[in-house]
Formats: structure tokens, sequence, C-alpha cells
């Protein structure tokens, strides 16, 4: 079944093409890896895709919602099904890290139940709250405020609330930007295994070598068009890949560059 239909979608920024004709497909419970270099737009299709922005010309329909006519309580219904991973990680710093994984869940429930998980949590909670933590390797930072944090552990809050969610689609922009490679596996590993639950997962990602490891499908976009779409082998004969890996030696190695 596909989830999201796009077709001829285009995003403008006053004279700029974040988004140039972008046709597309993507079946639920697929693993989708979005490639391509700054600027090439990945950024864009992942806002269009959660329903942060919407497209300028084409058509783009997520989960039977057509974005370009969707009214606001649809829009509010929709971004329950969708959970979404930012760059800038999104936390609340002043709020402690179960309480931050928690708001993965806020929006489905009422304003009660809301007030009531802000003063405290339920054991149901607290347990799945901790198992996830545990996964991230953050169980002992269950109490402490964001602020507190790193930037690769407040990304991994931002993961955790993620994972929390039990949305039907998760969008995440480069997720293991911020982490060390042994925890980028981690994090990797528990969307794959989300993946293959039924969750559709679409990620954008800088290493090519993560990309084919754990998708199911990629993606490339150059200049806002896309360059490349299908399994992760065949991208790897295509002169897309060349262009994106360029001379960087580690994508060919499997090397990180976070390291």
């Amino acid at each position: 079944m596909d989830i999201v239909i796009a077709d001829n979608v285009e995003k403008l920024y006053g004279n700029n093409q974040g988004i140039k004709k972008v046709s597309l497909r993507i079946k639920k419970g697929e693993f989708i890896g979005v490639l391509g270099h700054s600027g090439a737009g990945k950024t864009t299709l992942m806002r269009l895709l959660c329903g942060a922005i919407f497209p300028t010309n084409g058509s783009l329909c997520v989960m039977g919602q057509e974005m370009s006519a969707i009214t606001r309580p649809e829009l509010l219904r929709l971004r329950l099904k969708i959970a979404t991973v930012y760059q800038n990680f999104n936390v609340v710093p002043n709020l402690s890290v179960a309480h931050n994984v928690l708001m993965g869940k806020l929006g489905s429930k009422s304003l009660l139940s809301t007030l009531r998980s802000l003063l405290w949590l339920t054991p149901a909670e607290t347990k799945r709250i901790t198992k996830i933590l545990t996964s991230l390797g953050l169980k002992e930072k269950f109490y402490e405020r964001c602020q507190e944090l790193s930037g690769g552990q407040q990304q991994r809050v931002a993961v955790a609330r993620a994972l929390f969610s039990e949305a039907e689609m998760i969008v995440a922009d480069e997720p293991i930007a911020s982490v060390d490679p042994g925890t980028a596996g981690l994090i990797l590993n528990l969307f794959s295994a989300l993946q293959q639950d039924g969750t559709t997962v679409i990620m954008n990602l800088h290493q090519v070598s993560d990309a084919v490891k754990y998708c199911t499908r990629l993606i490339a976009l150059e200049n806002g068009e896309l360059a490349f779409d299908g399994i992760p082998e065949e991208f790897l004969n295509t002169q897309a890949y060349f262009r994106l890996i360029g001379n960087k030696t580690q994508e060919l190695t499997g090397e990180n560059p976070y390291e």
C-alpha cells in the first residue's frame, strides 16, 4: 500500500527551488535512506512529508491526505501518525529526559491526561521509557534535564521520543549526525527493527555505507531533483553515487567521518 504519493512536487523559497518536480511512491514498511549533498533538498523533502511545509506545485498525498488541501484538524490527526526527528533535536531543555520522551505521545492524550503526565508517570510509562532509554545507553539520564546533556545525548533523547510515539511513519533528518559510530549503529538497528515490524522509516543520511547496510531503498537528490530511486546495491554502480562521494574515500571504506 502506498502511504506517500508524490507527483511532480515542487517547493519554492522565493525564487529558489528546494524541490523540483519530484515524483515517487513510498509503501508501508519501507526503510528509505535519502542521500545528497548539503542543499540538495533532503530536509525540504523531510519537512514536506511530515506536514511542516506544503508543496508550492504538484500533488503530495500522505496517508490518504492531500497536503495542498488539508485542513488544520486533519493535519493534527495526521501528525499523530508521524514521528519526526530533527537535526536540531527539538527537546525541551528544562524538562527531564523522561518527560521529553513522553512528549512523543502527548498529542494523543486528553488535556487532563497531559497535565497528569507532567506531574507523575504511571508504572507502565516508566517501564517503557526506561526500556527505550536503556537501548540507547541513556538509562542513567532518566531524571536529568535535557539542558544538562551533550548534543549527542540530546539527539538520542529525540530518537527515544520518536520510538515512544509508536507512530506509523518516522521521518528522521540526520538522526546520527551528532553521535559516535557505536551509538549510530545502535540507533540504526533500532530503526531497522521498527521497519521489520511494519513501521515506515524515511531517513536523511550522510554516509552511503550506513544507507546501504540498513536501508531497503535509497533515494538520492541532486539540486532538488530526483537522481536515483531504487535498491542500495544498484545505487553503488551509478554516476549519482560517484558524484555524491567525490573524493571521500571513507564512503568506500565504511569509515565514519564523525569518529
